[in-house]
């Protein structure tokens, strides 16, 4: 017989939600539970743009690389990954619009010779 807790037993073993959630938004859900407040934190959409309406862009970017995803809640979390498929999708699109151009390039003239000719820069043959 094994005297070895069974794995539901171990606190450090957590299952489910609890899971997926740092230790620092579990208490600062328990804080808003016994406070009577909402889940969310409120104070942050006062203080700027929210995730969920700035634009896709550099400062989307940032905001997003700078982010500590262990401090979010689950509906920040979901903000946060809306934001991030949005950026991504507008990344896309900026992608594409330069394939776009490469593509349209007069032909026997890759853009590349052009650019760097108009440089000064030698051929590498």
């Amino acid at each position: 017989m094994s005297t070895a807790p069974e794995p539901a037993d171990r606190p450090d073993e957590a299952s489910g939600v609890l899971k997926a959630m740092s230790p620092g938004v579990v208490d600062f859900l328990f804080r808003q539970l016994v406070a009577g407040e909402p889940p969310e934190d409120r104070r942050w959409q006062q203080e700027g743009t929210a995730l969920s309406a700035q634009a896709p862009g550099a400062e989307l970017a940032r905001r997003l690389a700078e982010t500590d995803l262990d401090a979010l809640t689950p509906t920040e979390l979901f903000n946060y990954v809306r934001a991030a498929q949005r950026l991504a999708a507008w990344a896309e699109g900026l992608r594409q619009t330069a394939v776009g151009r490469y593509c349209a390039a007069p032909h026997g003239t890759a853009p590349s010779d052009a650019a760097s000719h108009s440089l000064g820069a030698r051929p590498l043959a």
